[in-house]
């Protein structure tokens, strides 16, 4: 390493030399740590990336990225004098250079705490802000990367989310992840994962509403399913994902109200359409998916009538066996739907819900089978006839199994009352009713 120094230090041409040698020495941890712990090492890297000769100034850009893939907060901290030159050169003479910048910088605020806290009165936010202008792919994803890592960091909601706010770069983001689909991925699937971030804060998602973000990602959603059914779909569930997980979050908040911002039935369509298509090789987005359709469901009569009335249930109903998390999750939307009264119920009989619901019973798990029994106490109240349909069906011995389950009995022995009593007895308050 000290070798590769001294060359780096002399003639241009053995310097040029040493400097590409040293770039490949770099790729190891080790040599990262011993190069940054020899005196004035950084220092002349430092001067070799301020210099005017193109050439060199691009090599020693590559090595101070070598150096930023470390994950010793030692190797970060000691390119702390870089800093400022990173954010300087982002309006940089290359797409390259500033791409290299870029993917440095990104790299150098994931590792350490000192260098975000020296970044943000250096103007990394501004200096990003400008960046976002770029007309140029690769640029922009690597700014999306740097929001990223910093917005994942544990001081975000606090210190950088206001001023990524303040910034005005949260409407140029969701204008880049609306617009993936034509301009390319890459830079909308960062974008779209700095917007959650956003949302994870808690702490401003009022202003992210006023830009419209819920219906033009609801819009989003749509053009995606569109895409996914007419050709390949290779690589979108990089994008699908965030977006989905960055609209179910939006509405999971408490003070959002998005009866009028989104009520589109095209939307369940979308969801389901994406949900079949990355079943098998992307199961991860079906998970997605029904969160989204939970959140969606959860308080909002017109999203659990279209699940009805668009003849989604089978498609719900089939991916009971998937997996544990995925099961809870069907099984929750359905509960949502359920809880909006007797027409919802009696729709969710007739559409047989009945039978799947005896096989989930048959499961070991706990928490599945606990979510199958509040389904079937919505049911059996809401709509007495299904109790009697699932008596018929053997449902006795269904429940009686969980018995001895300590977390279950309860909801177990309520629910073989129910099913025990006369259909006129528990029905005489239920009026038929037509769904919204």
């Amino acid at each position: 390493v000290s070798e590769l120094l001294r060359g780096v230090q002399r003639g241009s041409e053995d310097r040029r030399r040493s400097l590409s040698r040293l770039r490949w020495a770099l790729q190891n941890k080790e040599t990262q740590q011993k190069f940054v712990r020899l005196d004035g090492s950084v220092r002349v890297l430092i001067g070799l990336f301020t210099s005017s000769l193109a050439d060199m100034q691009m090599e020693a850009a590559r090595c101070l990225h070598e150096l930023s893939h470390s994950s010793d907060p030692a190797v970060a901290e000691a390119c702390l004098p870089v800093t400022s030159y990173l954010l300087t050169y982002l309006s940089g003479h290359s797409v390259e250079f500033t791409e290299l910048c870029l993917y440095t910088l990104g790299n150098l605020v994931v590792e350490s705490e000192a260098v975000r806290k020296q970044l943000l009165p250096q103007g990394i936010i501004p200096a990003l802000a400008s960046c976002i202008q770029s007309p140029h792919e690769a640029v922009l994803e690597g700014l999306g990367y740097v929001l990223s890592q910093l917005l994942q960091a544990k001081e975000a909601p606090t210190e950088i989310v206001p001023l990524v706010l303040d910034s005005g770069l949260p409407q140029h983001m969701l204008r880049l992840v609306c617009s993936g689909l034509k301009s390319g991925t890459g830079a909308a699937v960062e974008f779209a994962w700095c917007l959650h971030y956003i949302v994870c804060s808690h702490t401003v998602n009022a202003a992210l509403l006023s830009l419209g973000t819920i219906p033009a990602l609801a819009s989003l959603l749509l053009s995606l399913a569109s895409e996914i059914s007419q050709s390949t779909s290779e690589g979108l569930e990089l994008l699908v994902c965030p977006v989905l997980r960055c609209l179910s979050n939006l509405l999971a908040e408490e003070t959002v109200v998005c009866e009028v911002q989104i009520q589109d039935e095209r939307l369940l369509v979308a969801l389901f359409i994406i949900l079949q298509c990355f079943f098998q090789e992307h199961p991860f987005i079906v998970q997605e998916c029904l969160w989204l359709l939970n959140n969606l469901t959860a308080d909002e009569p017109f999203f659990c009538s279209a699940v009805l009335t668009l003849d989604l249930l089978p498609a719900l109903l089939q991916l009971l066996p998937c997996s544990q998390t995925v099961s809870v999750l069907v099984l929750t939307v359905l509960c949502n739907i359920a809880e909006k009264g007797p027409a919802y119920c009696q729709e969710l009989h007739r559409q047989a819900v009945i039978p799947p619901l005896l096989g989930t019973l048959m499961l070991t798990d706990s928490e599945v089978v606990g979510q199958c029994l509040e389904l079937l106490h919505l049911l059996f109240l809401h709509w007495p006839e299904a109790a009697v349909d699932f008596v018929s069906q053997g449902g006795h011995r269904a429940l009686e199994q969980h018995q001895s389950t300590p977390e279950l009995q309860e909801r177990v022995q309520a629910l073989l009352d129910m099913a025990s009593q006369p259909v006129g007895a528990s029905a005489a308050g239920t009026t038929h009713a037509a769904l919204p």
